[in-house]
């Protein structure tokens, strides 16, 4: 399910109302190790353009 979510925030991530659903349903449906793991790869990936986001999804 990990990549599954991964490969779906990589596709949306030119809107950032997308962005956030997806990151917010990803994060409901993983178990809390895979949302660590998306956590840190997220704030890889995205942090210099969705960084508001990431900060209010995974506090």
């Amino acid at each position: 399910m990990l990549e599954y979510f991964k490969t779906i925030l990589s596709k949306v991530s030119f809107d950032k109302r997308l962005f956030e659903k997806e990151l917010k349903k990803a994060i409901k449906a993983l178990v809390p190790e895979e949302v660590v793991l998306l956590k840190e790869w997220c704030y890889r990936k995205f942090s210099s353009q969705y960084q508001p986001i990431l900060a209010t999804c995974f506090e």
